[in-house]
C-alpha cells in the first residue's frame, strides 16, 4: 500500500505489481460530509425500531455467507492473508452480525420502586449518534463488522475508515451492508490521516484498532471533544510454558500463534517464557515446530505463513532479527518478489532489545527461561503492553492461583495467544487498550448512553 499527495493505492502483498485499488483520497471535507449524511440518516434508522434492525443486520449475515469464497480469496489477494485464514474469518464475520442483529430486541434498562412515595425509576439505554469505526488492514473484514454491527444494532449510524491496506475489502463490505440498510446508514470512507482525523473530529463515538502512536493520538482528539472512545492497540504477548504442560501440544500451539499469517495479529506471540525444566525440550519442540510451518503462496490451502503487508514492515522483521542467536526458523520462497519474512525463534536476547520492549508485528519470537511461575509472571508482565498471555500447564493450581499477578486483559490457558470469542469482551491493559472494551454485550453498552428518568405522578 502506499497513500500520496491525493491518491490511495493498495497492492498485493504476494505480488507488488498488482494494484487493487488506486483512488483519489475524498479529503476532510468529504468525510465531515459523510459524517453529516450519517447524522441526518440516524433518526430514522432508530425509530424503525428492533425488528426491522434485526432483519437488516441478518441479512447482512446471509449476503456475507452466500459470497463467502469471493471475499475469501479478496482478502487473500489484498491483505496477504492464508487462504484457510480467510476462509475462517469471513465465516467469523457473517457469525458476528447473526450474533447483533438479535441484539436489537435485549432489554434496554430496568425499573426501579421510589425510595419515598408513587412514581417510578426508569433506566434506559439510547443510541450515542454517529459512531467513527477507524480499522486496521489484518482481519479487513471481522474487524469492522465487530465494531459496526453492534453500533448499527443500538440505532446509530457508522462511518468506517479502513486502513487503506484493506481498501478494496472494505469496499466490499460496504456494497454487502448497504444493500440491507438505509442510505446514509453505513459508509465507508477510504483514505489515510487527513480523512481519520477528520472522522474522528466529527462523530459522536469512536472505535479504533491499529498501532499504539495512532490509537493515543485518536484518544487525545477525541477526549478533548468530550466524546467517548475505544483503542485497541499493540501487543507484546507471552506464552508460559511449565514443565508439567504437554510440551509437543504447547510448541504446536505456539508456533501457530508465532507464524500465523506471518505474526501480523495484536495477539501473535512475541516471547516464549519456558519456566525451569521446560526450557531445554520446549527449545526442541517449538524450533521443530516452527521449522515445518509452511511458508509461501497464501492462496495455497496448506500456507500458514504468506507474506508481510509491505516491504517497509518486511525489513522492519529482518531488521529486529539481525545479530541475535536463531534456534531455528522455515525457508521463506526464493524467486518472488512478495514481501516474505520467514518465521523465526531466536534466544539469549541483550535486556533492552527491541523485541523486548515493542511490538514487531511478524513472525518472531524470543525464548525466554523463568526460575518459576512467578518469575515468569514478572517477566510477561515487564513490557509496555498487556493484551494477551497464553499458558501451559496441566495444573488447576497454576491456573486458579498462579496467574492473578498477570496484568494483561486475556489470559489462555493450553490455548494459542491467538483466537477471539466475539461473544466475549476483549481488549487488553496498559499501552494494549483504552477505554471501555469492545465486542459481546460490552459493545451494545459502549455504543450507547444510559439515562435515568424520575416518573412522578401528575396530581402528587
Amino acid at each position: 500500500m502506499t497513500t500520496t499527495p491525493g491518491q490511495v493505492v493498495s497492492h498485493n502483498p504476494t505480488d507488488p505489481s498488482d494494484v487493487l485499488v488506486r483512488l483519489p483520497a475524498p479529503g476532510a471535507f468529504a468525510a465531515v460530509s459523510a459524517v453529516e449524511r450519517a447524522r441526518t440518516a440516524r433518526p430514522d434508522w432508530f425509530a424503525g425500531g428492533a425488528a426491522a434492525r434485526s432483519a437488516a443486520l441478518g441479512a447482512v449475515a446471509a449476503a456475507l455467507e452466500a459470497a463467502g469464497e469471493e471475499l475469501a480469496a479478496l482478502a487473500v489477494r489484498e491483505v496477504g492473508k492464508p487462504v484457510a485464514e480467510a476462509r475462517a474469518e469471513v465465516a467469523r464475520t457473517a457469525a458476528i452480525w447473526r450474533y447483533y442483529a438479535q441484539t436489537p430486541f435485549d432489554p434496554v434498562g430496568a425499573v426501579h420502586e421510589t425510595a419515598d412515595g408513587a412514581g417510578l425509576l426508569l433506566t434506559r439505554r439510547r443510541p450515542r449518534g454517529v459512531a467513527g469505526v477507524i480499522t486496521p488492514w489484518n482481519f479487513p473484514f471481522a474487524i469492522p463488522s465487530w465494531k459496526a454491527a453492534p453500533a448499527l444494532a443500538a440505532g446509530n449510524t457508522v462511518v468506517l475508515k479502513p486502513a487503506p491496506e484493506a481498501t478494496a475489502c472494505a469496499e466490499r463490505l460496504a456494497e454487502i451492508v448497504c444493500r440491507a440498510v438505509p442510505d446514509g446508514v453505513f459508509t465507508v470512507l477510504p483514505g489515510g490521516p487527513t480523512e481519520g482525523n477528520a472522522v474522528v473530529s466529527a462523530v459522536d463515538v469512536v472505535s479504533f484498532t491499529g498501532s499504539t502512536r495512532t490509537g493515543g493520538a485518536v484518544v487525545r482528539t477525541a477526549t478533548a471533544r468530550g466524546i467517548p472512545v475505544q483503542a485497541e492497540m499493540g501487543g507484546l504477548n507471552a506464552a508460559i510454558v511449565l514443565p508439567d504442560s504437554d510440551i509437543a501440544r504447547a510448541a504446536a500451539h505456539i508456533a501457530a500463534a508465532i507464524a500465523g499469517y506471518a505474526g501480523q495479529k495484536c495477539t501473535a506471540t512475541s516471547r516464549v517464557i519456558a519456566v525451569g525444566a521446560a526450557l531445554d525440550p520446549m527449545r526442541e519442540a517449538l524450533a521443530e515446530a516452527l521449522r515445518a510451518v509452511p511458508v509461501g503462496d497464501p492462496s495455497d490451502p496448506a500456507t500458514v505463513c504468506g507474506p508481510l503487508i509491505d516491504g517497509r514492515s518486511r525489513d522492519v522483521v529482518l531488521r529486529a532479527r539481525e545479530g541475535l542467536a536463531e534456534l531455528a526458523g522455515a525457508a521463506a520462497p526464493e524467486g518472488t518478489d512478495g514481501w516474505y519474512a520467514a518465521p523465526a525463534l531466536v534466544e539469549k536476547v541483550p535486556h533492552g532489545h527491541r523485541l523486548l520492549r515493542e511490538e514487531v508485528f511478524g513472525p518472531l519470537a524470543a525464548l525466554l527461561p523463568a526460575d518459576d511461575l512467578a518469575h515468569a509472571v514478572r517477566i510477561t508482565n515487564s513490557v509496555p503492553y498487556g493484551l494477551v498471555t497464553s499458558v501451559h500447564t496441566a495444573s488447576l493450581d497454576a491456573t486458579l492461583h498462579g496467574l492473578d499477578g498477570l496484568d494483561t486483559g486475556l489470559v489462555r490457558v493450553n490455548a494459542p495467544s491467538t483466537g477471539v470469542d466475539f461473544h466475549l469482551p476483549f481488549g487488553g491493559t496498559k499501552a494494549s487498550s483504552h477505554g471501555p472494551r469492545e465486542q459481546g454485550r460490552a459493545a451494545l453498552e459502549f455504543y450507547t448512553s444510559g439515562r435515568t428518568y424520575t416518573l412522578v405522578p401528575a396530581d402528587r
